[in-house]
Formats: C-alpha cells, sequence, structure tokens
C-alpha cells in the first residue's frame, strides 16, 4: 500500500493533515490504525474557512517543487484525511516522492 497512486496526468496523495500545529512539515508516510498509508502533513493554520486547506497546498507545492496551480484538494475538505492531485509527469512525481520520503507503505 503506497501513500500516492500514479495516474496518467499526476500523482493522487493521500494525506492526514494535523492543522493548528507547532511547526508546518510534511512529516513522512505513516501507517493508519486500519493499515493505510498517508503523507502525515502538520500545518500552523486553523481548520476554518479552508485557512488549513490553503496551507496544505501551499507547503506541498514548496516540498514538491511544483507550481501551486498544480496541486488541487479532491477530497476531504472538512477532514484530516484528504487527497491531494498533483499535476505533472507521473514518473518524475512518484521517484521525487520516493527520494523525499524514502518508502512507499
Amino acid at each position: 500500500m503506497t501513500a500516492w497512486t500514479k495516474l496518467k496526468s499526476g500523482v493522487q496523495l493521500h494525506v492526514r493533515l494535523t492543522p493548528r500545529a507547532s511547526r508546518e512539515a510534511v512529516e513522512g508516510v505513516r501507517l493508519l490504525s486500519d493499515g493505510r498509508a498517508v503523507l502525515q502533513v502538520s500545518v500552523r493554520a486553523v481548520p476554518a474557512d479552508g485557512a488549513a486547506n490553503e496551507a496544505l497546498l501551499r507547503l506541498l507545492a514548496k516540498a514538491l517543487d511544483v507550481p501551486l496551480r498544480d496541486i488541487t484538494l479532491t477530497a476531504g475538505q472538512s477532514a484530516r484525511l484528504k487527497t491531494v492531485s498533483v499535476s505533472g509527469e507521473p514518473e518524475a512525481l512518484d521517484a521525487y516522492l520516493l527520494e523525499k520520503w524514502g518508502r512507499r507503505e
């Protein structure tokens, strides 16, 4: 099981977001209690009026070195578990994710 899925137009990330954290960081791949793999992300923003979601997208854009316009929140707008789509070359994004966070659970 992986924290991301390759698509024809990029990758789809499975994210667990922690808002109101003391720091902003992509902490790496974690396993949930049900066995699903997610990318654990923390942001300082509060989960109100989309602020935490916006902070998530900005942080992922910076971490993945892609333009903000290439990242879209596709599911989980009001939940901690989110799905984020990243447009781009799927093989290159997959290789970058593996290099950056070291493993696919």
